[in-house]
Order: C-alpha cells, then sequence, then structure tokens
C-alpha cells in the first residue's frame, strides 16, 4: 500500500471515529422532546408518572420516594450553594432559578437525553424538596436516584470545602 493510501485511510479512520457519539447525541436531543409540565403547584412539586424513572422527595410511595436535603442558616444562601453544585455537574444546564426554586436539566453524554431535576425549598422546616425524571423511557436503571444523592453529598460539604465529619476509622474487631 502506498504512503498516500496509508495516510488517506488514517484520515478517514479519525475523521469517523467521533462520528458515532456525535450521532448518538444528535439521536438523543431529537427524541429529548419538550419538558413536561413543571413547577410548584400548590406548595409541591408535581407528582412522578407511574414509571421508575423519576425519585421525588415528595412521593408517597417507595419506588419514587428520596429524601429531601437540610440545610442549616438562611434559604437564600441555601439555594446559591445548591446551584453552584448543579452548575459544577457535568451536562447540567440550569434553565429557571427564583426565590426558592431551582430547575436544571441534564444531557447524557452518550446519547443525549434530557432529565428534568427541580428543587424547592421550604424556609420554616429548613428543607429542599427535590424531583428529578427522565423526559422518555421507561426505566432509567437508577440513574435519577445516584444523581439525587451525588448532589446531596456535595451539597452537605460546607461552602469553606471542608467536608463534614465524617468517621474515618472502624472499631477493631475483637479477638
Amino acid at each position: 500500500m502506498s504512503r498516500r493510501r496509508v495516510l488517506a485511510t488514517a484520515g478517514w479512520i479519525a475523521l469517523m471515529l467521533p462520528a458515532p457519539r456525535a450521532a448518538a447525541a444528535w439521536f438523543g436531543r431529537l427524541f429529548a422532546g419538550t419538558p413536561p409540565e413543571l413547577g410548584v403547584v400548590d406548595g409541591a412539586l408535581r407528582p412522578c408518572p407511574d414509571k421508575p424513572n423519576c425519585v421525588s422527595s415528595q412521593a408517597a410511595d417507595s419506588a419514587h420516594a428520596i429524601a429531601p436535603f437540610r440545610y442549616d442558616g438562611e434559604m437564600g444562601d441555601a439555594m446559591t450553594r445548591l446551584a453552584d453544585v448543579v452548575a459544577a455537574q457535568q451536562g447540567a444546564v440550569i434553565v429557571s432559578r427564583r426565590a426558592g426554586y431551582l430547575r436544571a436539566e441534564f444531557t447524557s453524554r452518550i446519547m443525549g437525553f434530557v432529565d428534568d431535576v427541580e428543587f424547592t425549598a421550604d424556609a420554616p422546616s429548613h428543607t429542599i424538596h427535590v424531583r428529578s425524571a427522565s423526559r422518555l423511557g421507561y426505566s432509567d436503571l437508577g440513574v435519577n436516584r445516584a444523581r439525587v444523592e451525588n448532589l446531596r453529598r456535595q451539597f452537605a460539604v460546607p461552602s469553606h470545602g471542608s467536608p463534614q465529619p465524617q468517621r474515618t476509622s472502624f472499631p477493631k474487631p475483637k479477638r
């Protein structure tokens, strides 16, 4: 094979490598759909649909239920810290932010599917309720639950950067 043909083949291969990923992302955006009706209604986030691809701290059933976030201090400071945590996530875009409410869209890396995540603060109880749901499909294989738990861990880190005290050693076994 001539050097020219080898270089041409290598060039085509280099051009085609990102193509499957770009095609998958395009496919995901094509079918991402429009956001469902979201927001706070009568003081609560909308309920999860009858599919396992949603979690909510205001859900009554165990399949969808997840604990809300707790905070100390002022609601505005907590929501600002939460917005910073959300904005730092890969694939996250904050699309709505107002006093006591935050909504973000998370786009998956490979297929470009969009999940909607909402937070609403209840100042008297120092609680932030959360709802995270996939726009498409039936099951999300636990992605929304894992995302909320990851956000909770990061939100729990005080703003000065040092984590809250955690048990770092275990008792030695008795012999």
